[in-house]
């Protein structure tokens, strides 16, 4: 299993981006370049990873592809294509998105995202995405999402069906399905079935955790691994069972301090169930 995270420390070069990383105890990184980089850079900081043993766990998108504007949604769509260009160039082990949403936020809630209109026009994008690239080092993934599919383990087989490209892969973040108290209070169970149902299609994982508030009516809240109730022992668990080393990636935290502490808290847990971590 790999580990690593967000870095929040400034650096200017392939070196210094490898200290931070090192200092952290990261074994897997974010690429910190996008497309638009002077290739000159991106083949700087790939080779400074392979060189050093990290593993580029993701490059990231995060865009629209569903925009009802239609200047917005083939822009979004270009941008996921040339990103997932630049992740197969640099062997990352996923280029990942949402799927997009039919809200005026990006990412926001919809009445229609979850229906079999936007299911379809998720599986016909996400095919002209990747059949635009051909992937051959990485794969396309989409982050599930409370209200935007892929939101449970079925319906992210389901896209891996009707998708029907090898280029297209699985990516977990269990802090995001968790939308409810009945889904909070068995998250272990609702984890394991990811793993048990994706498998090996799964890349790479987020690492966030979750609190749900006594307030009317119901506020699930992100909050810093080990300050929250994911269980994050059957995670690691799950995790560390699978063929490749898959990567465990924290994120959304905005203090160095909070990154340090979050992998503090995952590094002691996966010591003391005695999972290794490269």
């Amino acid at each position: 299993m790999r580990f690593g995270g967000l870095i929040l420390e400034k650096f200017s070069s392939p070196d210094e981006w490898v200290a931070c990383a090192k200092k952290m105890g990261y074994s897997a990184v974010y690429f910190p370049l996008d497309y638009k980089s002077d290739v000159k850079d991106i083949d700087a900081y790939a080779k400074a990873a392979r060189e050093n043993d990290l593993v580029i766990a993701e490059v990231g998108v995060w865009n629209n592809t569903l925009s009802t504007d239609t200047a917005k949604r083939q822009s979004a769509i270009e941008e996921a294509v040339h990103q997932l260009e630049l992740a197969d160039y640099v062997g990352a082990r996923c280029c990942v998105n949402i799927a997009g949403s039919y809200s005026g936020q990006w990412d926001g809630p919809h009445k229609d995202n979850l229906t079999e209109r936007a299911f379809e026009e998720i599986v016909l994008t996400t095919q002209k995405i990747i059949d635009s690239v051909n992937p051959e080092n990485t794969g396309y993934s989409l982050e599930p999402m409370p209200w935007m599919y892929p939101d449970c383990a079925d319906s992210y087989l389901r896209l891996i069906k009707e998708i029907d490209r090898k280029g297209f892969c699985a990516h977990i973040d269990p802090v995001n399905i968790i939308s409810s108290p009945q889904l909070y209070y068995k998250n272990g169970e609702v984890i394991q079935e990811w793993f048990d149902k994706l498998g090996n299609n799964i890349k790479s994982c987020h690492a966030k955790d979750i609190k749900l508030s006594g307030k009317l009516t119901v506020h699930l809240n992100e909050c810093r691994p080990g300050t929250g109730e994911l269980d994050y022992r059957t995670y690691l668990k799950c995790a560390s069972r699978m063929e490749d080393d898959i990567c465990i990636m924290l994120e959304h935290m905005t203090e160095q301090s909070d990154y340090v502490k979050a992998a503090q808290y995952i590094k002691s847990l996966a010591d003391e169930l005695k999972i290794k971590i490269k």
